[in-house]
């Protein structure tokens, strides 16, 4: 079986640049490592709403240990807007 993986999370407005950098750094990370090409999207009225999106992942315990790696390599967390934090929802079709 394989998930999409879905990670949501609000950016803070001054970082904003700085975490588009964070996050194709992360995207980078994730596709030399696991193979699985992610994308981000913005929500439309909420530009500071962002979703990386990652499918297909069939080995999910190797993508989530990569992806903690990823995360604190990219510096992502630092730059999320105060008291947010990135949350994750897995799918199945």
């Amino acid at each position: 079986m394989s998930w999409s993986y879905y990670i949501y999370y609000r950016v803070d407005a001054a970082q904003a640049e700085a975490c588009a950098a964070a996050v194709q750094k992360l995207l980078a990370i994730m596709r030399n490592r696991t193979g699985v090409q992610g994308r981000v999207l913005k929500k439309r009225n909420e530009p500071l709403l962002w979703m990386e999106i990652y499918e297909p992942v069939s080995d999910e315990a190797k993508f989530e240990w990569e992806l903690a790696e990823a995360v604190a390599v990219s510096g992502i967390n630092a730059l999320l807007q105060a008291g947010s934090a990135r949350h994750t929802e897995c799918f199945a079709e």
